[in-house]
C-alpha cells in the first residue's frame, strides 16, 4: 500500500515538473533578469517614459524639416467633412467621392450628401443580414463557426466600398440639408451597442423557434417583425429617411426622391463601373478573391477584389489622378501617423533607437500575424511625380474634420505607401484588360473571420 502511494506521488510529481516545462521557473526568472545590465541611458529613458508618451519620446525630430506640400498632380477638393465618433470613414469617403463628381459636372461651389440618410439604410440593411444569416444556419450548432461570426458581429458602422455601391444603388442619396446628422449618427457607439443586444436576443429567438419546428415561413414572419422594431430603434435614433424632397440648382426648384436625384445628377453604376484592388503580399498575386458575408446588404454584393503588386496599383492611381478622379482608398493609417503635422512616414517615429531593439517584420508578416491591416478609408486625391514620373508621396483628403492633419488631409510617402496602403478602388477606364481578365476567374472565396478582413465590422 505505502508503496503505491509512493508511486502515485512520484508519478504526480513528474506531471507536475512536465507541466511546468515551457513556464518561467525561478531558474529562468533569473537568467532573464540577469540579461538585462541597466546602462545610464536606461535609467534616463525611464524616467522619461514614466511620465510621457512613449510615440513623444520616439519622435524623430530630424524629420520635422522633411514637409513637402507641393503635388504635380491634384484633384481639385472642396470642403473637408467629419465623421466625429463614428466608425463611418468608408461611407465619408464613398460620398466625397461621388460629391467631387458631381462638384466637377455642375460646377458647384459646395455640396455634400447626407451620410446620415445612407447611415440609417445601411444600418437596417445590416440587421436584415444577420437575422437572415441566423435563420439560413438554423440548423448549425451554435459552436458552428459561421454561427459564432454571426453573432459576434451582428451590426457594426464600419464598412467598405460595396455598402457605398448597395445602399446608394438601392436607395439614393440626397443632400446634407435633407436629412442633417444627429447625436447619435456622430457618436455611434451607444446606438451600436444596443441595436446589436437587441439583434443577438432576436437571433437567438429565431433559434428557439426554428429548435420547435417552426417553417421557414414562419422564421419569415418573425423577422418581419423584428425588423419593425430596428426601423424604430433607428428613426428614433437618426430620424426617418425623406422618401421626397424638393431642391433647388442654379435658380430652379425641383423635387425628387433620393434615387431619381442620384439617377439626375450622378447615374454611376457604381456595381459595374469600378475595380476593387488590394495589396495583400500574403496571397498571391494577379488572383481574384471574395471574402464571404463581407458586404452591406443580403442581396448585395461580396467585397471581391484583385489581388496586385503595389506598383501596379500605383499606376491604376496616378493614372485617375491625373484624369481628376479620386478614389476610394484604405489603409492602416495609424501607424506612423503624425497627427498633428499630418504626415505618414517611415521617418516620423525613431522606436528602435528609443527601445534598443529593432522591429523587422515585413508587410506580408505583419498581415499574417495580424498586427497591421486595413483600418481607415479615405479619398485619394493628390501625387507628387519626381522627374521620371515615379511617386514621390501621396495625400488624401480624410474625414476627420477640417482642423486635423493638414487642412483635413493626410500626405504620405511613397515609402509609407508601400508598407501600410491597402485598397484601392478604380474606374474601370483606368484598369488594364490585363486586370480587368483577372475579374472573369472564378474567385477564391475566404471566410468571412479571415484574419485580412475580420477586423472591419
Amino acid at each position: 500500500m505505502k508503496r503505491s502511494i509512493a508511486f502515485c506521488l512520484m508519478t504526480m510529481a513528474l506531471a507536475a515538473a512536465q507541466a511546468q516545462q515551457g513556464g518561467i521557473t525561478p531558474e529562468l526568472l533569473k537568467d532573464i533578469k540577469d540579461s538585462y545590465k541597466p546602462t545610464p541611458s536606461d535609467k534616463a529613458i525611464y524616467n522619461a517614459m514614466a511620465g510621457t508618451s512613449i510615440s513623444v519620446l520616439a519622435k524623430n525630430h530630424e524629420n520635422l524639416a522633411n514637409f513637402d506640400t507641393h503635388f504635380s498632380n491634384r484633384v481639385v477638393s472642396h470642403g473637408i467633412t467629419d465623421q466625429q465618433q463614428s466608425g463611418r470613414c468608408w461611407l465619408f469617403t464613398g460620398l466625397n467621392v461621388l460629391r467631387a463628381q458631381m462638384m466637377a459636372k455642375y460646377g458647384l461651389d459646395e455640396m455634400e450628401f447626407s451620410q446620415n440618410y445612407c447611415f440609417f439604410y445601411d444600418q437596417l440593411e445590416k440587421a436584415n443580414l444577420f437575422l437572415q444569416g441566423i435563420i439560413d444556419t438554423r440548423e448549425k450548432p451554435m459552436e458552428d463557426k459561421m454561427v459564432e461570426w454571426l453573432f459576434k458581429h451582428p451590426i457594426s458602422d464600419g464598412g467598405q466600398f460595396t455598402g457605398i455601391s448597395d445602399i446608394i444603388g438601392k436607395y439614393g442619396v440626397v443632400p446634407a440639408s435633407v436629412m442633417p446628422e444627429t447625436y447619435s449618427s456622430e457618436h455611434t457607439g451607444q446606438i451600436a451597442d444596443l441595436l446589436g443586444l437587441k439583434l443577438k436576443e432576436f437571433g437567438l429567438q429565431l433559434r428557439q423557434a426554428a429548435g420547435e419546428g417552426a417553417k421557414e415561413t414562419a422564421l419569415e414572419e418573425q423577422k418581419k417583425e423584428m425588423m419593425g422594431t430596428i426601423y424604430r430603434m433607428l428613426a428614433l435614433a437618426f430620424g426617418e429617411p425623406v422618401e421626397r424632397f424638393t431642391w433647388t440648382m442654379n435658380g430652379e426648384t425641383k423635387e425628387y426622391t433620393p434615387l431619381s436625384f442620384y439617377q439626375t445628377f450622378l447615374g454611376n453604376d457604381l456595381t459595374g463601373n469600378y475595380v476593387m484592388l488590394m495589396n495583400d503580399p500574403s496571397r498571391e498575386f494577379y488572383k481574384c478573391y471574395e471574402i464571404d458575408y463581407d458586404r452591406h446588404t443580403y442581396d448585395g454584393r461580396n467585397w471581391t477584389y484583385v489581388n496586385l503588386p503595389i506598383e501596379d496599383i500605383k499606376e491604376m492611381a496616378v493614372r485617375s489622378i491625373k484624369d481628376s478622379t479620386m478614389m476610394y482608398f484604405s489603409c492602416d493609417v495609424a501607424k506612423f501617423l503624425d497627427s498633428k503635422r499630418g504626415t505618414l512616414d517611415l521617418n516620423n517615429y525613431d522606436y528602435a533607437s528609443l527601445m534598443g531593439t529593432s522591429f523587422g517584420m515585413n508587410k506580408k508578416q505583419r498581415i499574417q500575424t495580424f498586427a497591421s491591416g486595413s483600418s481607415h478609408a479615405m479619398t485619394l486625391m493628390a501625387v507628387d511625380l519626381d522627374a521620371n514620373g515615379k511617386p514621390k508621396k501621396w495625400m488624401v483628403e480624410n474625414s476627420w474634420g477640417a482642423e486635423a492633419g493638414y487642412h483635413g488631409h493626410l500626405i504620405m510617402t511613397d515609402e509609407w505607401f508601400d508598407e501600410y496602403m491597402f485598397r484601392l478602388v478604380v474606374e474601370k477606364k483606368y484598369v488594364p484588360e490585363s486586370v480587368l481578365d483577372i475579374l472573369k476567374q472564378k474567385p477564391v472565396l475566404l471566410p468571412a473571420w479571415d484574419p485580412m478582413f475580420a477586423e472591419e465590422y
